[in-house]
């Protein structure tokens, strides 16, 4: 019988718990909030404190990125970003900022102290806003969107500096990806091309995962393989993901 084989039971107790893990985890609960067709609903201010409307961006691909100052990842993001950046600016392209000081503390500075980084030290010509929570119960209405469009593994959390959400013209976010997940991957995964159509393209492809476990849960749903070998393959990801994203967040005191 399937239920009489022990390593079917503990398959499933590792399944039930990466379920208890997704509903109960607190910062899943910071993201509902009142539903938002586009992105083009909401107003965020720069890094002088003055009111941008998102609307203001309608009509363009955008790549909305979480930056900070002090990270590991910071040199080499903000160098691939100017790239594209340059390279795609003047073919309805977008690259906004946005500040974030949850991770390790990693983005201490005052706004203008932030511009004068990114600008001299990173120089960086794409728009940068002002300082915000990603995360917990001060995240910003934006985040909010943008997560609840595009969930991480098990939660929705923003997990580190450099998550990357990519937008396409209608306002839509299209794709969500890792921290370690460099821009110029990113361009490279626009099916080859080196124009503005083969960016929107990107930006218009089917959804994606943005992490191994993420293809693993994919691959499995999606062929419906509920064989207890599978299950045991299915639960063990998850619940290490889980395990390791619970102790970084806590860690970064991410509420």
């Amino acid at each position: 019988m399937f239920f009489s084989r022990p390593i079917t039971w503990v398959s499933l107790i590792f399944l039930g718990l990466a379920f208890w893990l997704h509903y109960s985890y607190p910062a899943a609960k910071d993201m509902a909030a009142e539903p938002s067709k586009s992105i083009y609903d909401f107003t965020v201010k720069d890094i002088h404190g003055n009111d941008v409307p998102l609307s203001n961006y309608q009509g363009k691909v955008l790549l909305i990125v979480n930056v900070a100052s002090k990270c590991g990842l910071t040199q080499s993001n903000y160098k691939e970003l100017n790239v594209l950046y340059e390279k795609y600016k003047d073919q309805g392209f977008e690259i906004l900022a946005f500040p974030c000081n949850q991770f390790a503390s990693q983005e201490p500075g005052t706004n203008e102290e932030i511009q004068e980084t990114v600008c001299t030290r990173f120089k960086a010509e794409f728009p940068i806003f002002e300082k915000i929570d990603v995360n917990g119960k001060n995240t910003a209405p934006l985040y909010k969107f943008l997560k609840s469009e595009k969930g991480g593994v098990l939660v929705d959390a923003i997990k580190w500096n450099f998550t990357k959400f990519l937008v396409n013209k209608e306002g839509k976010v299209v794709q969500r990806y890792a921290p370690t997940t460099s821009p110029l991957a990113i361009e490279k995964s626009s099916y080859g091309s080196h124009t503005r159509k083969g960016v929107e393209k990107r930006a218009m492809a089917v959804d994606s995962p943005d992490s191994v476990i993420d293809k693993v849960i994919h691959n499995l749903l999606a062929r419906r393989l509920w064989k207890p070998c599978t299950v045991w393959t299915l639960a063990m990801p998850v619940v290490s993901g889980a395990c390791l994203i619970v102790m970084k967040n806590g860690m970064m005191n991410v509420t």
